[in-house]
């Protein structure tokens, strides 16, 4: 028996959420869609919503789409919070110790920028919280004093300080709902094609209906939304160019 391939490359996880936030924009703006394409009349989107849910549930052991896609988007969203308020803390340590070079290093150690931010950078939900926990249980009341006299705001630390455990769960509820308990057997493969063929057919045909309107254009297009679910680790430059001697 030949062996069904997939029609995309990346995650079954992340191909089928990526389908679900598709198919609940459609389903948003369906009285528009609908004027434009009448194979789409309910209960068309809804069903799809439906298939999505039972292949989910059937394939990955997972309960529910929606709620894995929120928990994905919960900590995309925090990582990126999480992000603002890091670099803007660490660009005010920077200047406000730049005298003292010895100590500045020594802060951003102790905060965790220095073992963690390269990776965090690359987009890496582990390092993030790694460098969160560090953060917490490094910024002693004698530190936080420290860099609030030399200009950062006590709130923007305290903030830092409170994603660590939030970030975390997050973190834990993703990955359980992303946690397999079923290997992908053939007919999972074929469904899980049928709903991304189905979803992609959705994206180039409502991209054009909003061919004017770049934000919905946007929500209909398949790479962008995945990538806002799963955003992708920022690629390495490439080595400097090594000079003869």
């Amino acid at each position: 028996m030949a062996i069904i391939q997939r029609n995309y490359n990346h995650k079954d996880v992340d191909m089928l959420v990526t389908s679900s936030t598709i198919v609940e924009t459609a389903i948003a703006n369906k009285t528009f869609l609908q004027t434009k394409r009448s194979t789409w009349k309910d209960p068309f989107f809804s069903d799809l919503q439906t298939k999505i849910e039972t292949a989910i549930k059937e394939h990955l052991g997972v309960d529910s789409a929606k709620e894995l896609r929120e928990a994905t988007i919960i900590v995309n969203g925090m990582q990126k919070q999480a992000m603002t308020d890091l670099a803007e803390s660490k660009v005010q340590i920077m200047e406000d110790f730049k005298s003292n070079k010895v100590r500045r290093a020594e802060i951003l150690n102790q905060l965790g920028f220095t073992p963690y931010l390269k990776e965090v950078q690359k987009g890496s939900h582990e390092a993030m919280i790694n460098l969160l926990y560090q953060f917490k249980t490094n910024l002693s009341t004698t530190l936080k004093t420290e860099i609030v006299t030399a200009g950062t705001a006590e709130t923007l630390l305290t903030g830092i300080v409170g994603y660590a455990d939030d970030l975390k769960d997050a973190n834990v509820t993703q990955e359980t709902y992303k946690g397999s308990r079923k290997s992908i057997t053939a007919a999972g493969v074929k469904a899980f094609n049928e709903i991304y063929d189905s979803a992609i057919s959705i994206c180039k045909i409502a991209a054009k209906f909003y061919k004017d309107q770049q934000d919905m254009k946007d929500q209909f297009s398949y790479r962008i939304v995945a990538a806002k679910l799963s955003p992708k680790p920022k690629p390495k430059p490439p080595p400097p160019p090594v000079t003869p001697v």
